[in-house]
């Protein structure tokens, strides 16, 4: 047979369509499913069990280890999760991606879903223009489903027809015992460092197996270099983040090592048991060779089924393992990454890493807490405006408070920047219309936020020009500011609350936003009326009550920029009941 670099490119484009369905459909399931799923993500318990439970299911929803993984990287670097309690959900991760393995042999051998593609896009189809998102969320679903599947057929098609002379190569690398064990987790490994996905990597493996290229020990050998393989993504991810996440990335790649080793030490008695549960089953010995099979479908069951059995049995004895030493890989991890610049952490974005997800829907969850993680280092600059009104102005301490408002305002408009173009990478991914809506209102609500810190340096400026014009407060002014820098702190520890938990905001939450809103917005006009009957009976100068106000005027205007945030949070719960709302706020 004659194969051309046409036929190898075919081959490239099969694979690269089994990879695009498995995306589309992890896609679809995500946003079919996506509320649930951070509310799974949320409730993570700190009981290792219960972590090993939650990276399984989350995994097998997503089919994808590595986007879990990631995942549980990103929490860690937020601080959501402890190293600790992300090894159970990292285990966990791993048990899960069997279900991608399983999804392939129960439908791409066992029966012929290839008569089923067709009329699967069918289906898509309709469903894809429906005005509801569940339905188009579905809809991808169901394509990506079928996308995969014939991807899995063309690369069964186009892998080319080798005779057995051409195949004494391999077989020659496959019989030279221990060896040939390596080489082959050494070829697994770096197939699934180039296409960073296990899954693809054991579709690969399985086609090679059921055309007679390798043995099935060797296919094997290949599928578990792919566990150690399918640890690059996270520690791709984790490049951006801190200390701690970099140690997660590395408890995942110890975990699946230390199992590999095991594993290869103990590689052809673990293979004869792997082949004694698929005889037990009643799928033959997929050990034999193929003429030995009665028919091909027969050979091709035991082997599919074998690589799956293999592949599950390996993840399920290294959790049981594994499992009870949480506190090793830690130590290992504190041996090999070690922390050198610990201050310069206090800084960085806590729950979004540059390291992006695969899993867009999921993203979301990771800007809102990094919003609430943005509104709380804003406060802080409230506190410091206020206590920059009472420091003597020219002393060495005003102008340390001053450079430190300064700074932090610096750094909010790179946090702005930051989140903003996080959400803009989510959103070229595929988002519900839910998770559309949800984007939005973040964005919304950073600017806002941003707002906030200028505000808070307007104060400290207006402060300097006061300085500079030699103009002075009375007590009474520095008692009516205190109390409306405390009005504003209350509002934004109310609206603090509400974006904690946008999931479920309550009723009263809302209620004691607007009321603090009104109340901030009453006292500021009580305080021009009483500024004018002071200027007049000569309490202090006209140019000190200019200062006065302009403080009073920002402070007020942190107020609106408070209330916007509360009520871009509020439409946003009743545009995802149902409603359909502009997500944008002024408020004068």
């Amino acid at each position: 047979m004659n194969y051309s670099f046409l036929d190898f490119l075919t081959l490239i484009g099969a694979i690269g369509l089994f990879l695009y369905g498995m995306k589309v459909m992890s896609e679809g399931l995500q946003k079919v499913a996506g509320d649930r799923m951070r509310n799974i993500l949320s409730a993570m318990t700190r009981n290792r069990f219960m972590g090993v439970l939650t990276g399984t299911l989350i995994t097998a929803i997503i089919q994808s280890s590595s986007a879990s993984t990631v995942m549980v990287v990103s929490f860690v670097n937020a601080g959501l999760m402890s190293l600790v309690q992300s090894i159970g959900v990292i285990m966990g991760a791993n048990v899960g991606t069997t279900m991608t393995s399983w999804i392939i042999t129960l439908f791409g051998v066992k029966v012929d879903i290839s008569a089923f593609i067709m009329p699967m896009i069918a289906v898509s189809i309709p469903l894809m223009f429906s005005n509801k998102s569940s339905h188009k969320s579905l809809s991808e679903f169901i394509l990506g489903f079928a996308l995969l599947f014939m991807g899995l057929g063309l690369i069964s098609d186009n892998v080319p027809e080798l005779s057995p002379e051409q195949l004494e190569f391999l077989a020659g690398y496959s019989s030279m015992g221990f060896v040939s064990v390596l080489l082959f987790v050494a070829v697994g490994l770096i197939v699934t460092m180039i296409i960073q996905s296990s899954s693809a990597t054991f579709a690969i493996v399985m086609v090679m197996a059921l055309k007679g290229w390798v043995p099935f020990e060797m296919a094997c050998a290949m599928v578990l270099g792919s566990n150690i393989g399918t640890t690059i993504t996270p520690i791709l991810a984790s490049l951006g983040a801190n200390i701690t996440a970099k140690k997660a990335a590395t408890v995942h790649f110890l975990f699946n090592f230390f199992g590999s080793i095991w594993a290869v030490i103990l590689f052809y008695p673990f293979c004869s048991l792997v082949v004694w549960i698929t005889e037990m089953f009643g799928q033959g010995n997929p050990a034999q060779a193929m003429a030995s099979f009665g028919t091909l479908n027969a050979y091709e069951v035991a082997v599919s089924f074998g690589l799956s059995i293999f592949h599950t049995v390996f993840n399920i004895i290294n959790l049981s393992v594994m499992i009870w030493f949480p506190s090793l890989f830690v130590k290992i991890c504190d041996m090999i990454i070690r922390s050198s610049h610990k201050e310069e952490e206090e800084f960085q974005l806590k729950f979004i890493s540059r390291g992006l997800l695969h899993a867009s829907e999921l993203n979301i969850m990771q800007a809102q807490r990094e919003t609430v993680v943005y509104a709380e280092r804003v406060k802080r600059m409230i506190g410091m405006a206020q206590e920059l009104v009472h420091t003597k102005n020219g002393t060495e301490e005003f102008n340390k408070l001053y450079t430190r408002i300064e700074k932090y305002e610096e750094i909010s408009d790179r946090m702005e920047i930051e989140i903003a173009n996080y959400l803009n990478k989510v959103m070229d991914g595929r988002l519900s219309y839910e998770g559309k809506l949800r984007v939005s209102s973040i964005l919304n609500i950073v600017s806002e936020i941003e707002s906030i810190a200028d505000s808070c340096f307007n104060v400290a400026k207006a402060l300097v020009r006061k300085e500079e014009a030699h103009a002075h407060f009375t007590e009474n002014i520095y008692k009516n500011i205190d109390t409306m820098f405390k009005y504003v702190e209350e509002a934004m520890s109310n609206m603090i609350l509400v974006l904690k938990d946008v999931e479920n905001v309550r009723d009263a939450d809302i209620m004691r936003s607007h009321n603090k809103e009104r109340e901030i917005n009453n006292y500021r006009n009580l305080l021009r009326t009483e500024n004018i009957e002071s200027i007049n009976q000569k309490e202090y100068n006209y140019q000190s009550g200019i200062f006065y106000m302009d403080i009073v005027c920002e402070a007020e205007k942190v107020g609106d920029y408070i209330i916007n945030v509360v009520e871009s949070v509020e439409q946003l719960t009743q545009a995802v009941d149902g409603g359909n709302v502009e997500l944008s706020v002024n408020h004068e």
